[in-house]
């Protein structure tokens, strides 16, 4: 056991209530400050809550204090992708081999369970209603208003976290130091919540085992499910342009809109304009930034140093492997901790690059291609080298989703499968295709390359 220290965490979000759990069982004392009031007596505002898709990485993390099975109870596996076209025809996608499933859990559910874990144990303790307003990392000064009485504090840190989230105080802080690198960058596009509720027998309208997608090339569509049997459904539109957020101004143009576009969800949605007219526009930005940490003072986690758009799912997934890293390199800790905090950003930042490009992509294959008679030829193709070449090939999706893999490697990887693909699909136009020995010859040399490539990789992970 090293020192026992004082620390203090920045958010009581998913990645700094889980924090807080790991650090506690390490033996520490954790003060979470958060600038909103408990989520569990308080309804916030809705509106901005996009289901997230937990997978392996995030189940391990939750593995590592106990509550995997907990979570895996109230959340709902989603073997596959079902897409809707423009007449309401399905088709479905697997996401992997059998038995691989991204899981569907609320935001707001996660959350407070993880809080309910947290809040008994008395090496933690919560505050609620705290707004970080200033921060002087050098003096270890903290000054914070409280919402309740309207007051300023002042708080002395001995070590710090920042899990404060796209918009971080504490990185603001860091970014007014010397050689600091920052950069954010939003998508043109804007999501907006809406709803499918229960339906009238208290089950699920649509197939409850699938994330539902409408792509329509320039924008999409998306419905997770939930434990009441409704599901949450998520537009993403352009702000500006002849289809946008910007030119459906009334109730005729958004439901003209959906006729036209989403036709057979329209039945299914008896709240939508007033959902769509309530809700709020939220933004979708990539934040990149180094360092993520302050001497032995300060260190960013999750969303603060690496934020990510949500298509593939990945950025609580993300968030919550920071912690396993940051508790596996514990276990070989000196008690140097501004070394400790230097080895944790080298090892991560790759990755965290890696899936913040990777994310973007994603937007791209379900929007345009996941429709495309092509991709999902090139996909069953995939899916058939996967199988014969288990130990040589495994689908990028399933490297980020059902693997531990980097992200960086999975994304290195993917990219030299994606030339391979490319040089396969030119002989194949039909999954028969797939046996020819010429196709089996091409893949082999390919697959030859591939396998050097692999190994210089691996060295480098």
């Amino acid at each position: 056991m090293t020192e026992r220290k004082n620390i203090t965490i920045m958010g009581a979000g998913l990645v700094g209530s889980l924090l807080s759990l790991y650090l506690a069982k390490r033996g520490h004392k954790v003060d979470i400050y958060e600038r909103r009031p408990d989520m569990r007596k308080i309804l916030l505002d809705g509106g901005r809550s996009i289901n997230l898709a937990l997978s392996d990485r995030g189940f391990k993390a939750l593995r590592g204090i106990g509550i995997e099975e907990a979570v895996r109870k109230v959340a709902i596996p989603m073997h596959g992708r079902m897409m809707h076209d423009e007449q309401g025809n399905l088709t479905f996608q697997p996401y992997g081999k059998e038995g691989q499933s991204i899981y569907s859990v609320s935001r707001a559910g996660l959350n407070a369970a993880l809080m309910d874990l947290s809040e008994p144990n008395p090496d933690i303790t919560y505050h609620f209603n705290r707004q970080l307003l200033d921060l002087d990392l050098r003096q270890s000064k903290a000054t914070l208003r409280n919402h309740e009485t309207g007051e300023l504090e002042e708080l002395h840190t001995e070590m710090l976290f920042g899990a404060d989230g796209a918009f971080s105080m504490v990185r603001n802080a860091m970014q007014k130091t010397e050689r600091y690198n920052y950069s954010q960058s939003y998508l043109e596009y804007g999501y907006k919540e809406l709803t499918i509720p229960p339906a009238e027998d208290g089950g699920w309208a649509l197939e409850k085992n699938a994330l539902h997608i409408w792509p329509r090339g320039n924008y999409m569509m998306i419905a997770l499910p939930n434990i009441d049997g409704s599901f949450t459904c998520t537009l993403f539109f352009p702000y500006e342009g002849e289809l946008s957020f910007e030119s459906i101004k009334t109730d005729d143009d958004l439901l003209n809109f959906f006729l036209q576009t989403f036709p057979d969800a329209i039945p299914l949605m008896p709240d939508l304009a007033e959902d769509y007219f309530s809700n709020p526009i939220g933004s979708l930005v990539t934040v990149k930034c180094f360092p993520w940490s302050f001497e032995d003072k300060a260190l960013l986690i999750g969303d603060a140093c690496h934020a990510v758009v949500p298509f593939y799912g990945q950025g609580m997934n993300a968030g919550f492997e920071d912690i396993t890293v940051l508790d596996q390199m514990l276990d070989t800790f000196d008690g140097d901790w501004e070394s400790l905090f230097k080895k944790f950003e080298r090892r991560r930042k790759p990755d965290a690059d890696a899936i913040a490009d990777l994310a973007v992509m994603n937007f791209i294959e379900m929007r345009d291609k996941v429709a495309d008679p092509r991709f999902l030829l090139r996909k069953k193709i995939e899916g058939r080298i996967n199988q014969q070449y288990p130990d040589k090939w495994i689908p990028l999706y399933s490297m980020v989703t059902f693997t531990d893999l980097p992200y960086s490697y999975a994304l290195e990887t993917g990219r030299e499968q994606d030339k391979i693909m490319k040089k396969v699909m030119k002989h194949i136009k039909a999954v028969e295709d797939y046996d020819k020995p010429e196709v089996q010859k091409l893949l082999e040399k390919q697959l030859v390359k591939k396998e050097k490539l692999k190994g210089y990789q691996a060295e480098k992970v």
